[in-house]
């Protein structure tokens, strides 16, 4: 089954080896999988709820694209893009805002705390509260909806908003009556590797005891080892390994084997500046050629914009479908189409425009197969070849009720192709570049639109002859 998985990447402040250890690495690694459709996402819009400082927002955007490219995200493999390149994302969350009862919103944890802070200092409830932080929860349900994200690695700390974006899900399915929406699921990161800082805890830019990870080269990553607290055990005493920060870091980084060397050499007695200086060849080893990879993509800003407006691309292309769907639903409309009771009285009535249609045939070799073509007779869909005409015929019946927001489409080289359960089952024609592969995604998820519509009214025509009821 191909997994939809979303992740969003805050863009404050400069990124240290607890970011890196913590959610860089393992997020990449995941990435890899082929079973995971794997979206990243650089939060910018939530990163004005936290910080006014427009340079430090554009500077943060710039360093923490760099990261994680120079850690090995392959912008090809995954969808890599900025959230305020994808207009659809703050035009989604108006939708939901209005579907989205105050009450859910109050019992945020983020607006709780800020709440009670202020009660416990004997100020306005709401003082310095902003409307950002309070519909925080909206944006983020935002995010995963406009992409029918499947899951949403998250701590145990935000599993809150997901639960708020099923039940904003829901509520919008309910109210407009039809699952435009999937239910995102919460990935439960249990086993998150959290890295000491300088001074023993947990590495944060809080309570500045950073090691930075790229930013001011080998001299700045070798200073910052060097402060790491320890212990006033001396050279040829034997050293604790249990509750020391330095070797948490080193293991972090090492092979097991590298790791039992490290720790034997230190109950052995290796003093603390050894121990200091084997720390940070073993971390710089690892940092050092995506150091390089990153100082290249800093001094080249332009090259990391065409790669996140490329991701944008690729993301819009699924959200701008989905929200043509909503913007239906929800009747804003556009005014080329009549209202029903105006059509009812206009004369003439204008012909019911014609669904997409399938057109089956066998191929040279024998083996069943079908098009589909738009409602103006272009050819939109190949399926592969089947040698069982049953499974063609299944296949069909599955595209006639699938919907253009649940369409798996995804790029098969020049060609735009469809997936079901992580295979490709048919193909649209070659196109030139991203946009007009773009664009004719959104006519296919149209037409699948319309041909889920048109199989829905035709069984209802059915059951309603069925029982003797005028259709």
């Amino acid at each position: 089954m191909h997994t939809r998985v979303l992740t969003g990447i805050t863009t404050t402040g400069t990124p240290h080896l607890g970011n890196y250890v913590g959610a860089i690495r393992p997020a990449i690694q995941a990435s890899r999988d082929p079973n995971v459709d794997a979206f990243y996402f650089m939060a910018d819009y939530h990163a004005l709820i936290k910080s006014d400082d427009a340079d430090r927002v554009e500077a943060s955007r710039l360093m923490i694209t760099a990261s994680w490219l120079a850690a090995g995200l392959d912008p090809e493999r995954t969808t890599f893009y900025r959230q305020s390149d994808v207009p659809e994302v703050p035009e989604l969350m108006w939708l939901l805002t209005c579907v989205t009862s105050k009450g859910l919103l109050n019992r945020a944890h983020a607006y709780k705390a800020a709440v009670d802070r202020n009660i416990e200092n004997q100020e306005d409830a709401d003082a310095g509260v902003t409307a950002g932080l309070y519909m925080y929860p909206v944006l983020m349900a935002a995010d995963i909806l406009a992409f029918n994200a499947n899951k949403v690695p998250v701590g145990r700390d935000q599993i809150q908003h997901i639960e708020m974006a099923r039940d904003i899900a829901q509520r919008f399915n309910h109210t407009y009556g039809r699952e435009f929406f999937v239910m995102p699921e919460a990935l439960i990161e249990e086993q998150v590797a959290t890295l000491p800082g300088l001074d023993g805890r947990k590495m944060s830019k809080s309570y500045d005891n950073t090691i930075p990870l790229f930013e001011g080269g080998p001299k700045a990553l070798r200073e910052a080892i060097m402060k790491i607290v320890t212990d006033s055990r001396a050279p040829g005493e034997p050293k604790d390994t249990e509750d020391s920060a330095l070797f948490t870091i080193y293991k972090a980084f090492a092979s097991p084997a590298e790791t039992a060397a490290f720790a034997e050499s230190l109950h052995g007695g290796m003093g603390w500046g050894e121990a200091k200086q084997v720390l940070f060849e073993r971390v710089d080893a690892e940092v050092a050629p995506m150091r390089e990879r990153y100082d290249a993509l800093m001094a080249s800003p332009g090259q990391m914009e065409d790669i996140l407006l490329a991701g944008a691309a690729k993301a819009r292309a699924i959200a701008g479908p989905l929200m043509e769907t909503l913007r239906e639903a929800v009747g804003l409309r556009s005014a080329r189409h009549k209202p029903v009771a105006q059509q009812a009285s206009a004369t003439p009535v204008a012909p019911k425009a014609k669904p997409p249609r399938f057109a089956s045939f066998r191929d040279s070799d024998g083996s069943f197969r079908f098009r589909l073509f738009g409602a103006e007779g272009e050819e939109l869909l190949l399926s592969v070849p089947f040698a069982d005409p049953k499974a063609a015929g299944t296949l069909r019946q599955t595209l006639a009720t699938l919907g253009g927001a649940q369409a798996n489409l995804a790029s098969d080289g020049d060609r735009l192709a469809l997936l079901i359960d992580g295979k490709v089952v048919a193909t649209g024609d070659s196109f030139p570049d991203d946009a007009t592969r773009a664009g004719a995604s959104s006519r296919l998820r149209a037409a699948l639109d319309a041909l889920a519509s048109a199989t829905a009214e035709e069984a209802a025509a059915k059951a309603a002859q069925a029982s003797g009821q005028r259709p």
